[in-house]
């Protein structure tokens, strides 16, 4: 018969939650030539888009955001951004597809002169939409309708 261990639940476990290395760890850590934990304190600092368009995202909670995902991922794309970026166009036409639809998929092309992720965030903040996910090139927005939503996002 073997010796068995005691087992021992997962929220026994802790998990460090600091927010990087301690200063002997990361003296070695930079001799080593690693510096991770630089370029993420230098990441670190928001930009005013880059807040607002956490807050738009904090106003989905969880749930519906896995509620969201869900839903898009039989979507077509409606919204093309192209090679001029994100314009005025592109925000009307989103806007007029999210009050058609609420929930809209917007493909950025390869040829779109800004980043994927900054894209999204752009898009959502100038429609007044919430995003709900970016996946790969594709970024899905979400923005309840204001006289008869379609979709009945799950309580928390």
């Amino acid at each position: 018969m073997k010796p068995t261990r005691p087992r021992t639940s997962p929220s026994s476990t802790t998990k460090k939650t600091s927010a990087g290395p301690g200063p002997k760890r990361r003296a070695a850590l930079e001799r080593k030539g690693d510096l991770r934990h630089i370029r993420t304190a230098a990441r670190g600092a928001k930009s005013d888009v880059e807040k607002a368009a956490g807050e738009d995202t904090r106003s989905l909670s969880g749930k519906a955001t896995r509620y969201l995902r869900g839903l898009g991922h039989h979507l077509d794309a409606i919204v093309q951004v192209g090679k001029e970026g994100i314009t005025d166009g592109v925000v009307k036409a989103t806007r007029e597809a999210l009050l058609a639809h609420e929930l809209v998929k917007v493909r950025i092309l390869a040829e779109a002169p800004i980043d994927r992720n900054e894209a999204g965030r752009e898009l959502a903040q100038r429609a007044g939409a919430a995003l709900a996910q970016t996946l790969g090139r594709t970024v899905l927005l979400y923005k309840r309708h204001p006289n008869k939503p379609k979709i009945v996002l799950p309580r928390v």
